[in-house]
């Protein structure tokens, strides 16, 4: 059986999602593929879903009167677009996102630009009030195409600890 899969019934296998709490190891680091180049479409449905006005992300006139030239990716469709990529994995079977820290943009990001993203996991251990998950944190840091890191942050959600129970309950 080919990694990341398991046999439904004879002749049929499904992709898992999401990794158990047995899975996440310290400091195992998760190469998250594909990669996603980043559109002009996803900047400016992600500004006008949040309300967010700075012609630096989306007045092309403006933004080429800047030290970039050009209009800027507003930094949630950053941040996202890179928390999105870790999901298949990390926390494809979360029963709670319960923090996101120490959020940091170091590089811009720009329409065009291709981002990856890579996870480190930093601790985990099982919860205390939900005997059946436990609490895992990772550090994810978003790359663009030069492998200059555009975001990092630190995250903290709960997953199950027996993940085939729980995928059979959702048809995962």
């Amino acid at each position: 059986m080919p990694q990341g899969y398991r046999q439904v019934t004879d002749g049929r296998i499904r992709e898992n999602v999401g990794f158990g709490y047995d899975d996440f190891r310290l400091g195992l680091v998760i190469e998250h593929r594909p990669g996603r180049t980043v559109t002009e479409t996803d900047n400016l449905l992600g500004t006008a879903l949040t309300g967010n006005v700075a012609p630096i992300h989306t007045d092309a006139h403006y933004s080429s009167t800047t030290e970039w030239g050009r209009p800027l990716v507003c930094s949630g469709v950053t941040l996202n677009i890179v928390a999105g990529m870790t999901v298949r994995s990390t926390s494809g079977l979360t029963t709670a996102n319960l923090g996101l820290d120490d959020v940091r943009f170091e590089n811009p990001v720009f329409v065009g630009d291709t981002l990856y993203a890579e996870t480190e996991i930093l601790a985990r251990r099982p919860s205390q009030s939900r005997p059946r998950n436990g609490l895992v944190t990772c550090r994810t840091s978003g790359l663009n195409q030069d492998g200059k890191r555009v975001a990092v942050f630190t995250r903290t959600f709960l997953v199950p600890t027996d993940p085939d129970s729980a995928r059979a309950a959702a048809h995962y």
